[in-house]
């Protein structure tokens, strides 16, 4: 059973992009790796942007400072 994680800094998605989001995903793994649709599980997590680190800064501080 294939699955993608999908891990981003919020804002948290809406409902309906976090669903197309899962629907156009899906279609890609069955088209491209030939995986059975019913069988592609798909994780949307999303991250305060506190939370994640890049370059030894958080997301907050490096979109404060591009400002």
């Amino acid at each position: 059973m294939p699955f993608i994680n999908v891990k981003m800094a919020g804002p948290e998605p809406s409902k309906e992009q976090k669903a197309k989001l899962v629907e156009e995903m899906t279609e890609v793994m069955v088209r491209v790796l030939g995986k059975q649709k019913e069988r592609v599980m798909i994780f949307v997590e999303t991250y305060e942007p506190d939370s994640i680190g890049l370059g030894g800064k958080t997301i907050e501080q490096i979109k404060k400072e591009s400002k």
